[in-house]
């Protein structure tokens, strides 16, 4: 019992360092304030443009309007992830705000020069469009600036809690400023929000990463289609996103469920609409907290899973006993199954899938995630139509527990390509002068490609005059190093070599022997050149380090030189 009770306050001592170290990490705090921003002004937006179509056109201009802004960039989602794999992210960002702001000032300007609204609704449907890469490229942005797996799952709690408030925040601004102002204040607000979020972008400061190629209009497709060749080359990962898009699916069904809860099965009149969606955001803000629990957390696959569970059982509870406490608290269930799934599904992803790629793997995320966000819309007034909306519930609700035992082995598999490294592993990798640069994300990359290799004394690693294949890192015991059958010096742990052979090509300047019993770690030469010259910092490191080891004893000695075989 006593262990039990130290475990679960280390997890809590755990959980609360990796949230100070968010905020404390200037790049992530940036970051993260940028998208709290930027959401809350998409939430206040959203409230206006239906306010405004409503009074223009009614309910069913309310819909045509959500749906101009959904569909299409539900479309382009995976386009616009090429953008943020191609260029600079957080340029991605700056560009697509300002373009945000251009279009929703002119919405404003429009509306108080009472322009015809059908102004005003394509510069809300290009408003929407022109954000949709801002959550791919946030996103894959965060592993760049995270400096190990816990602050990167810390970052995405802190992501997911910031949605949770501005879920709140944003519709209750727009609904203080609509009593009080009008709509296109609502609109100018929304304006200066973003660019309150595009300042907090332009301070983040990131070293300049390798030049990537260029973006070709005749290669648009082939690049777009790359996330969606990432996916369904690993099993592990289609099964995730699968359950990822039927928990959407069922999220855009509640949407429906909720209203006729609260009007029809509980009575409690428009107020119970309200209510219930408070319930929601509430259980949200819940399971951002909890979430920060998984920042210590080195398999995330149980979290997901039990959030998607969290998504289905309440909705079978709710069908089969209707009272209005529980109903609360079965739809506060509801938001915190969100928030697990969010954070553990993002930062899976975020470990699993290379930089290259992510942006577009996130693109076609969002993509699958507004259309059955759509689709659950529209498929729930047919459900309760066909069955009654408590037969709608329980069936609804019980699909995605089926579909998670169903798939339970698969996800749980992501969690052996996905895992994050140990501490240990880390600080010896980034101990090492030429990986001293990289950032976090690439560490982690880094970390999931290195051999680890236990020889015996007179175990010869590497031959003087062989070609070099790999680079090592000693994590235990001590080897010697001769050149010509003379010995000339030690290495130990914390000591590497072999990045000459692979940086210039050459054959291998000594033998590296066992003397001890000893622990290695061994990077293939494909994946220690792509590390190292894909980073500007790291590649001057290893120049660096290679000059003072040619350089001989006039630099660091005879033994710097062969150290680098």
């Amino acid at each position: 019992m006593l262990r039990r009770v130290a475990g679960v306050s280390k997890r809590i001592a755990d959980s609360a360092a990796a949230f100070r170290s968010v905020f404390a990490n200037a790049n992530l705090r940036r970051l993260e304030l940028a998208w709290a921003a930027s959401i809350l002004g998409n939430w206040a937006y959203l409230v206006a443009v239906s306010v405004y179509a409503y009074g223009v056109g009614g309910d069913t201009a309310v819909g045509l309007i959500l749906m101009l802004r959904l569909v299409p960039a539900g479309l382009i989602a995976p386009f616009a992830g090429v953008l943020a794999d191609r260029y600079p992210r957080e340029r991605v960002l700056v560009v697509t705000n300002l373009l945000r702001i251009v279009l929703v000032a002119a919405a404003a300007a429009c509306v108080f020069l009472d322009a015809p609204a059908w102004v005003v609704y394509a510069l809300a449907v290009g408003a929407a469009i022109a954000n949709t890469p801002v959550r791919s490229a946030q996103a894959a942005l965060t592993p760049s600036l995270a400096r190990s797996p816990s602050e990167l799952t810390a970052a995405n709690a802190v992501a997911s809690t910031f949605e949770s408030i501005a879920a709140f925040a944003g519709p209750a601004l727009a609904g203080v400023l609509l009593v009080t102002i009008d709509i296109g204040t609502v609109f100018a607000v929304t304006a200066g929000l973003v660019v309150i979020s595009t300042l907090f972008v332009l301070r983040i400061r990131i070293e300049a990463p390798a030049a990537r190629r260029g973006l070709e209009a005749s290669t648009i497709a082939s690049e777009a289609v790359a996330g969606f060749r990432t996916i369904a080359r690993n099993s592990s990962l289609r099964v995730l996103v699968g359950l990822f898009t039927a928990q959407t699916f069922v999220a855009g069904a509640v949407q429906v469920f909720l209203v006729v809860t609260a009007l029809e099965l509980l009575d409690l009149g428009d107020a119970g609409v309200g209510y219930l969606n408070s319930a929601m955001g509430a259980g949200a803000l819940v399971g951002g907290v909890l979430a920060l629990s998984l920042a210590g957390a080195r398999r995330l696959s149980p979290a997901f899973m039990l959030g998607v569970v969290l998504w289905g059982a309440p909705l079978v509870v709710l069908g089969l006993t209707q009272s209005t406490p529980l109903a609360l608290v079965l739809f506060a269930l509801l938001g915190v199954g969100n928030s697990l799934v969010d954070v553990a599904a993002f930062t899976l992803v975020q470990r699993a899938v290379p930089d290259e790629v992510l942006a577009r793997v996130f693109g076609v995320i969002q993509m699958l995630w507004l259309t059955s966000i759509g689709i659950g819309a529209i498929a729930a007034p047919a459900l309760i139509g066909a069955v009654g909306l408590t037969t709608a519930l329980v069936a609804t609700g019980l699909a995605l527990p089926i579909l998670v035992v169903v798939s339970s082995p698969r996800v749980v598999r992501i969690d052996a390509i996905a895992e994050a490294p140990d501490e240990a592993t880390l600080r010896l990798l980034g101990s090492t002068p030429i990986f001293a640069p990289l950032p976090g994300a690439s560490l982690e990359h880094l970390a999931a490609r290195l051999v680890p290799l236990r020889l015996e004394p007179g175990s010869v690693i590497v031959r003087e005059g062989d070609p070099g294949d790999r680079f090592y890192i000693v994590a235990e015991g001590r080897l010697e190093v001769s050149q010509g059958g003379v010995a000339l010096t030690d290495l130990h742990e914390g000591e590497y070599f072999g990045e000459i052979a692979l940086l210039r090509d050459v054959a291998r300047t000594a033998t590296v022997t066992a003397r001890t019993d000893v622990v290695l770690y061994a990077l293939d030469r494909d994946d220690f050149l792509a590390a190292v010259t894909g980073h500007p910092q790291s590649a001057e490191a290893a120049e660096t380090v290679m000059s003072a080891r040619l350089a001989g004893p006039a630099a660091t000695g005879y033994r710097a030189t062969v150290v680098g075989s």
